[in-house]
């Protein structure tokens, strides 16, 4: 059973930490935007990049953290006898720590695109969303909603 616990403490650590990244394309709505008018713009591709969206950890990372510790804490107390054994223990729940902040942060990041956008209007503007399509410099896009919420569909 004790070698049974950090692996238990690993899987619910890989599981819980992800955070939902769906909303971050541009196929999905929230429900408060479904039976609202939005507004539709057009305008053309003029510069793509590829980048990534740091998505935010349900819990501000404390299952990263938390569930790092524990297992390695749990590892560190299997090495050595006595003070020795706490000093690993201690220094297992630290290193754990800090590599399961490593793997949320990891977990929760997401592939996407920078676009620059011309509008038709000659408003230059950018939108970052989820690389969920393909999308090319001179493609002509429809942008739907305003301000903080828009999402690009092709036309």
């Amino acid at each position: 059973m004790k070698r049974l616990l950090p692996v238990l403490a690993l899987g619910a650590l890989t599981l819980a930490g992800c955070a939902n990244t769906a909303p971050m394309g541009g196929d999905v709505y929230r429900g408060s935007q479904a039976q609202t008018s939005q507004t539709v713009t057009f305008g053309t591709i003029t510069a793509l990049r590829q980048v990534q969206i740091q998505a935010d950890s349900r819990l501000g990372g404390a299952i990263g953290t938390g569930g790092g510790a524990v297992v390695g804490g749990l590892l560190g107390s299997q090495v050595g006898g006595g003070s020795g054994r706490q000093l690993a223990t201690v220094a297992g729940a630290l290193g754990g720590a800090v590599a399961g902040t490593a793997v949320e942060e990891s977990a929760n990041r997401v592939r996407a695109w920078e676009m620059e956008i011309r509008r038709d209007d000659g408003q230059n503007i950018v939108v970052v969303q989820k690389a969920d399509r393909q999308f090319q410099t001179g493609q002509r896009v429809r942008m739907i909603g305003s301000g903080a919420n828009v999402s690009v569909a092709p036309y």
